[in-house]
């Protein structure tokens, strides 16, 4: 369904970003494999930067599962960590200075990684980045009771977006950039990028602490416990 109200401007030229790593922890886990583009208004890529990184630790085959980057061919064809974080903070921090915002889908994990790389390798990480644009939240937001995962994979069918090789970074930024793009289509969302980024923070923080209360009912968590609502970028 869409709708004839004008589209928000920034829908005309979003950059998009995504990681695969070594797992799942911000504060641990390590980057594999990245990728940072621009896409036009029609979802057609513009221009794209993708890498290979040696993380420097053994990629677990849980990982490697995922994203099929095994540890040797790390080691043997990607570029030092250090190398590569540097660039992919070159490459978004460009965007962002040129006004164009970030898509990237559960942005706080991958916001967070990387600010944790960025650290570990002694180099500065993002300051506050923004505008960025999440469609995780933003469809947790909009579509509140839907049943289901909000995984990309799903939320990308139920937008009718092509995603053809999940877990692949190229592939899951592009997908994640037409997803938003698909939201303003479907959806009134704040035409000015940095209203919707304000927003994104308190629904970010709202749906962290509805999750919290569902997950100590079940008995997921301890009622001491508290999911961490904090977007884009966590401690």
């Amino acid at each position: 369904m869409s709708s004839d109200r004008p589209l928000p401007p920034w829908v005309h030229r979003v950059g998009v970003f995504d990681l695969e790593t070594t797992g799942v922890d911000v504060a641990t886990d390590r980057i594999v494999t990245a990728h940072v583009g621009v896409l036009d208004a029609t979802g057609r890529q513009l221009v794209a930067r993708s890498w290979l990184a040696d993380p420097g630790m053994e990629i677990p085959p849980g990982a490697t599962a995922v994203h099929g980057i095994t540890t040797a061919r790390a080691r043997e064809e990607g570029r030092p960590a250090r190398e590569v974080i540097s660039q992919v903070l070159d490459a978004l921090g460009s965007l962002l200075g040129q006004g164009v915002p970030i898509v990237a889908y559960n942005a706080a994990y991958d916001f967070s990684l990387l600010a944790h790389e960025a650290r570990r390798h002694g180099l500065d990480p993002l300051a506050s980045p923004a505008p960025i644009i999440d469609p995780f939240v933003i469809d947790r937001a909009f579509d509140r009771y839907r049943p289901g995962k909000r995984t990309l994979a799903v939320v990308a069918a139920h937008y009718a977006v092509a995603l053809d090789d999940a877990h692949e970074a190229a592939a899951d930024a592009i997908a994640a950039g037409r997803v938003a793009q698909a939201l303003a289509r479907r959806f009134a969302l704040p035409p000015e990028v940095h209203e919707l980024h304000t927003h994104q923070i308190g629904w970010a923080r709202s749906q962290a602490a509805s999750l919290t209360e569902y997950f100590v009912r079940i008995g997921r968590l301890d009622a001491r416990e508290a999911l961490d609502g904090t977007w884009p970028v966590r401690d």
